[in-house]
């Protein structure tokens, strides 16, 4: 399994979930939207390239999850791409910048596994995940109508080298 680095002040550490880590990442899951996946998805993605949890480092709350980020490649036209499936914050940690490094670090894990072009979906009401994902390179390509079970649209956003 792969480490990824941790940065420094005081910033959380970024690394690999394991199934340890699942119950704290099903809690942000719930938390964070209105149909969340279920813990056998998340067990899924234990092996995925950049399944990656952010652990706090501040007491009180030292060694909980506070975000995550579950991406994989899925094939296209015989060249895999990435694809960011879930990205999420727990409420409290929101807006600094955990959900940022969580995208910064899951981009560059799928690049070492030779994946250079990376998409994901996302509500079109929902300004701070766009804005984030505006501002890391992301650009949107299309629109599903109606993807999500409460009919709302999502926005397929694309960024390549």
């Amino acid at each position: 399994m792969t480490t990824v680095a941790s940065e420094p002040g005081g910033r959380p550490l970024v690394r690999p979930a394991t199934r340890e880590d699942l119950l704290g990442v099903l809690e942000i899951e719930q938390q964070s939207f209105p149909q969340p996946w279920p813990v056998g998805a998340f067990e899924r993605f234990l092996d995925a390239p950049a399944f990656l949890v952010a652990i706090d480092r501040t007491p009180p709350t030292a060694g909980s999850v506070i975000g995550y980020v579950v991406a994989d490649a899925v094939p296209n036209d015989g060249t895999p791409i990435g694809h960011v499936k879930d990205l999420a914050v727990h409420p409290d940690r929101r807006n600094a910048g955990v959900g940022r490094q969580l995208l910064q670090r899951a981009i560059l894990m799928l690049g070492a596994s030779g994946i250079t072009t990376v998409k994901l979906e996302v509500r079109e009401s929902n300004a701070a995940a766009r804005h984030l994902y505006r501002s890391e390179g992301f650009v949107h390509r299309r629109t599903i109508p109606g993807y999500y079970d409460d009919g709302e649209n999502a926005l397929v956003l694309f960024r390549s080298p």
